[in-house]
């Protein structure tokens, strides 16, 4: 069960296991299709943040639907930044206050977090080379993820994380062609080879546990990564009202397992004591996995088995250190 984080003022508690503030920060009235999976992810991680944050926004779905000018769907300072340097922007917000403190205009006891939100086009892509050096450098700020496996913002194009056989307007599933014809990226593993002090994966179909992997990756003692699943209606071809039964879908099946890796040891933070659901329970309620044949099904299968043993093996073999 997940524990209750510190108490605060002024929150509400759920389940009697986690408290979760009354006050938004990423609040209504933003352009976001329904049934957006990211939008929802945003709203959660900013109530466990909470005011003293500073976010950077690289360009794509959320810096698009939540700031069309005159209007802001943030009630915390913004800032909105090109595709390729989020994290180099985000390297100098936290130079900065260090330089401010040390002058003593900002003080040393103050908490301020910072966060980066890039889309897995402007992460896994375009933003990978800023990402690696500001996690080599050690920054101190959390990069989130938001992952919809394409490029939603300007027409559903392929990434280097949209999954293996997905269709999509760049890879075309056809006589010629199964859609997208690699594996999906993995942005865990490559993050955490910085030997950063925490990744992890997480959903917002899960609430309580993506706010309590946002705690700990605001607490770290340096650079944070979390690689957030977040579904896209509008470019999977799913109805809006399965968004977070097809994350828990996605969780269940293997297809984006739920773990971290704290100062190296891995955990799965997901408990799934009969295994892995059947990975045709995800793919069948998505019309950019239709086309795939049995053969097709059967060879993610043994992927998504495979990749799911690994981390078993990963998480043994690292908490018996």
């Amino acid at each position: 069960m997940i524990k209750t984080t510190r108490p605060r003022e002024g929150f509400l508690n759920i389940f009697a296991y986690q408290t979760v503030t009354r006050e938004e920060y990423f609040v209504r009235g933003h352009r976001a299709c329904q049934g957006c999976g990211a939008a929802l992810g945003l709203r959660l991680i900013m109530k466990e943040a909470g005011p003293n944050t500073i976010v950077v926004n690289a360009t794509g779905c959320m810096e698009i639907i939540s700031s069309p000018y005159p209007y802001t769907s943030w009630a915390v300072p913004w800032i909105h930044v090109a595709f390729e340097n989020a994290a180099a922007v985000a390297s100098g917000v936290e130079s900065a206050i260090k330089i401010l403190r040390k002058k003593g205009k900002i003080p040393e006891d103050k908490e301020i977090n910072i966060i980066v939100f890039g889309g897995d086009g402007g992460t896994a892509d375009i933003g990978i080379q800023a990402l690696s050096g500001a996690l080599i450098r050690g920054h101190k700020f959390l990069y989130v993820c938001y992952d919809n496996e394409a490029y939603m913002n300007t027409g559903v194009q392929g990434s280097s994380a949209t999954p293996y056989g997905a269709s999509t307007t760049t890879t075309p599933a056809g006589k010629m062609s199964i859609g997208q014809g690699y594996w999906k990226k993995n942005l865990v593993e490559i993050t955490a080879a910085h030997r950063i002090p925490y990744v992890a994966t997480a959903c917002p179909s899960y609430p309580l546990d993506l706010m309590k992997k946002v705690r700990k990756a605001l607490d770290a003692d340096g650079p944070s990564f979390i690689h957030m699943f977040s579904v896209c209606p509008t470019g999977w071809g799913t109805p809006p009202e399965l968004t977070i039964r097809i994350g828990r879908l996605a969780a269940e099946t293997g297809m984006f397992p739920l773990y971290e890796i704290d100062h190296g040891k891995y955990k799965l933070t997901l408990d799934l004591p009969n295994g892995l659901r059947p990975i045709e329970d995800f793919l069948k309620v998505q019309k950019r996995f239709r086309h795939l044949t049995k053969e097709d099904i059967e060879v993610i299968r043994n992927r998504v088995q495979e990749e799911y043993d690994r981390l078993k093996k990963m998480e043994r073999f690292t908490q018996e250190e």
